[in-house]
């Protein structure tokens, strides 16, 4: 006769993951397979498909991407408070975001890149939360999260830049200014520029806007960098920087300079 374990005997956890990296979703899939305790039961790959499938699938639980185009992970549980949440594991890049969870007890977070054995454990992690509770202690949780999020605003002080294999803090207050290039944004910081994946609209809200101001919708500056404005054509400026670069300030974003300046144009 076989006897089952109690974990045998109960059914798999449901798992719903959220990434717009398909080599990341792949990765996660893998390691998710070794454990018979978790199924997969989907996949999105942004946020709007998200919403989507929670609303659908009802998972036991979601490993949710937090920086993803145009509607991001917290984004989508904003969008659910009001109906249903399942527990969260955060998928992050960035470290900001992880420690902002943590503050609020979320059930744990996946720090990117990481290796199979700290998946386990934020899986393991989840499932004795998820069989402890009834679910109602775990909402409270993200819902917490979301509070401190809208109520109490925080800009980032530095940014988690990875070059050349590398992965290094570069302090907001070394930036000069910063380009949109589709997904990603280019940061301009002295002499140097890096890559980083984040839409130059994410990475606004980060910035604390008493140094940072949007003056084009593809160019962000810090204002000390600034030396001067000449006027253009049809409203709009040429912004130069204390090194001499010249950027375009658009008439749509003037007020937000003006308003930064303390000063009209």
């Amino acid at each position: 006769m076989t006897i089952q374990t109690d974990a045998a005997a109960q059914a798999p956890i449901r798992v719903l993951v959220v990434d717009d990296e398909p080599l990341a979703r792949e990765k996660i899939r893998v390691m998710a397979a070794a454990d018979p305790e978790i199924r997969v039961v989907g996949e999105c790959s942004n946020g709007a498909e998200a919403i989507e499938s929670i609303q659908t699938i009802r998972p036991d639980l979601l490993l949710l991407d937090v920086q993803m185009p145009e509607v991001g992970g917290f984004a989508v549980l904003e969008a659910l408070k009001e109906e249903w949440l399942p527990p969260v594991i955060f998928i992050t890049a960035y470290d900001h975001y992880a420690v902002r969870a943590f503050e609020v007890h979320a059930l744990d977070y996946l720090l990117k890149p990481f290796d199979r054995e700290r998946f386990q454990a934020a899986i393991e992690r989840a499932k004795r939360q998820i069989r402890r509770d009834d679910g109602s202690q775990l909402d409270a949780r993200i819902l917490r999260l979301l509070e401190q999020i809208s109520e109490q605003p925080r800009y980032s002080e530095r940014l988690v830049v990875k070059n050349g294999g590398r992965v290094f803090f570069l302090n907001t207050d070394e930036i000069d200014w910063i380009e949109a290039e589709g997904n990603y944004v280019n940061i301009h910081a002295g002499k140097r520029a890096y890559l980083l994946r984040e839409t130059i609209s994410g990475l606004e809200s980060q910035l604390d806007p008493k140094g940072f101001v949007r003056i084009h919708r593809s160019a962000i500056v810090r204002l000390d960098c600034v030396k001067e404005l000449q006027p253009w054509s049809h409203g709009e400026y040429h912004v130069i920087l204390q090194d001499g670069t010249r950027l375009t300030l658009s008439r749509s974003y003037r007020e937000k300079l003006q308003a930064a300046l303390g000063n009209s144009l």
